[in-house]
C-alpha cells in the first residue's frame, strides 16, 4: 500500500510517499481503508522533534530517540472498514468509521489498523470523510480536557488559541454546554471563532488578554502561552486551567498547584474513548458541532501539508486525502425532493 513515511527527523521534505506493507489484523483489530486523515500538531512534533522545553527525552520514548519509531504518521483516520479480527463484534466490513490511531500513528496510509478498544465510532451520516476526520484529534483533545472542569450554563470559559484544531473544538463544546466563551486568536480569525459560538474575541496581536479585569471559571491554553503564573489572577475561586500545551516545569508543577491553590491545574488529557467519539458524532449529526477544515492536500502533496502546518497559522484542521472524496451526503429534505420529482 502507499503511505507517507519519514525515516529521519527534520523538516517537511523528510516526508515522502512510498510503498509499505499493509497492516495485518489481529483478533481484536479493525482494518480501515483510509479515505482521510489530518496533519496535526502531533505530526509536526513527531516529525520535527520540536517539543516544549524539557520534554525532549519524554517525547523520544514515544517517537524515537535517534530515528522515528513510527515511520508512518497520522493520529486519526476516516474511512471504510476493510476487515476485522475474529473477536471484533462492534464493526464489520463496509462500515464507515472515524478513529484515533494515537501514539501508534499510521493514519497517513491507505490502510490503518485500529484496536477495537480504541476511540473508534461510526462516521457522522451528514459529513464527508474529509469533514468527519476533523472531529477526531481536536474534538477528542478538547473533550478530554473540558470534561475535567465545570461547564454548566453560565460558566465563563477562555480559549487561548481558539482558531486551531483543538481551539475550534473547545469553543464549540463549551458553547454547546451553555458557557459564555471568550476566544483568543488573531483578528483575522475573529469571524470564524465567533461563528463557532464565542461571545467575545480578543485579538492577541492588539491586546494582552491577561491585562483585562475579566475572570474565568475555565481557561484552556491550546498554544502554551498561558502558564499558571501568567493567568492565575484570571481564575475564579475553584477555577480550572487546562494546559493542552505546556513545558516540563508546567507539567510537573500542575498537581502541586492544584493541591495548594484550590484550582484545577492539569496537563492530562486522559484516555479518549469510543464513547467520547460517539458523543462528538452525535453532536455533528444534530448540527451542534461543525467541521473546521482549512486546507485539503492529496497524499502526494504531503510535504506541502507539513510545510503549511509548520507555519503555525492553520485555521482548524489540515486534511490529508488518501482517496477521492465523495459528494457530501444529501439531507433528508433533498432525498425526499428527488424521490417526488
Amino acid at each position: 500500500m502507499r503511505a507517507a513515511v519519514y525515516r529521519r527527523f527534520g523538516g517537511p521534505d523528510t516526508v515522502h510517499v512510498a510503498d509499505v506493507r499493509r497492516p495485518t489484523v489481529a483478533p481484536h483489530d479493525v482494518l480501515v481503508r483510509v479515505h482521510a486523515s489530518t496533519v496535526s500538531v502531533a505530526d509536526h512534533r513527531a516529525r520535527s522533534r520540536e517539543v516544549p522545553r524539557g520534554l525532549g527525552l519524554l517525547a523520544a520514548a514515544g517517537i524515537g530517540l535517534f530515528r522515528p519509531k513510527h515511520p508512518v504518521l497520522g493520529f486519526d483516520v476516516a474511512g471504510v472498514v476493510a476487515d476485522v479480527g475474529a473477536n471484533v463484534t462492534t464493526f464489520g466490513p463496509g462500515d464507515e468509521v472515524i478513529a484515533m490511531t494515537g501514539g501508534q500513528f499510521g493514519g497517513h496510509a491507505e490502510y490503518a489498523r485500529v484496536p477495537q478498544t480504541a476511540a473508534i465510532a461510526h462516521k457522522p451520516r451528514n459529513m464527508t470523510f474529509e469533514d468527519a476526520v476533523t472531529l477526531v484529534f481536536g474534538g477528542l483533545t478538547a473533550r478530554g480536557f473540558l470534561g475535567q472542569a465545570f461547564l454548566g450554563p453560565g460558566a465563563t470559559v477562555l480559549v487561548n488559541g481558539a482558531s486551531g484544531a483543538v481551539g475550534t473544538a473547545a469553543v464549540q463544546l463549551a458553547a454547546h454546554a451553555g458557557a459564555y466563551v471568550t476566544g483568543v486568536c488573531s483578528g483575522a480569525n475573529r469571524e470564524l471563532v465567533m461563528s463557532l459560538g464565542a461571545e467575545r474575541v480578543i485579538d492577541y496581536t492588539a491586546e494582552d488578554f491577561t491585562a483585562g479585569p475579566a475572570a474565568y471559571d475555565v481557561i484552556v491554553d491550546c498554544v502554551g502561552t498561558a502558564p499558571f503564573e501568567r493567568v492565575r489572577h484570571l481564575l475564579k475561586p475553584g477555577g480550572a486551567l487546562l494546559l493542552v500545551i505546556t513545558d516540563l516545569p508546567g507539567l510537573l508543577r500542575a498537581p502541586l498547584r492544584s493541591r495548594r491553590t484550590g484550582h484545577l491545574v492539569t496537563a492530562d488529557v486522559g484516555t479518549p474513548t469510543a464513547e467520547d467519539l460517539a458523543f462528538l458524532v452525535g453532536l455533528a449529526e444534530a448540527g451542534s458541532f461543525r467541521a473546521v477544515r482549512d486546507r485539503t492536500y492529496d497524499l502526494g502533496d504531503v510535504a506541502e501539508a507539513h510545510r503549511y502546518v509548520d507555519t503555525g497559522r492553520k485555521r482548524g484542521n489540515v486534511v490529508l486525502r488518501l482517496r477521492g472524496e465523495e459528494s457530501a451526503p444529501k439531507s433528508t429534505a433533498q432525498q425526499t425532493e428527488e424521490a417526488s420529482s
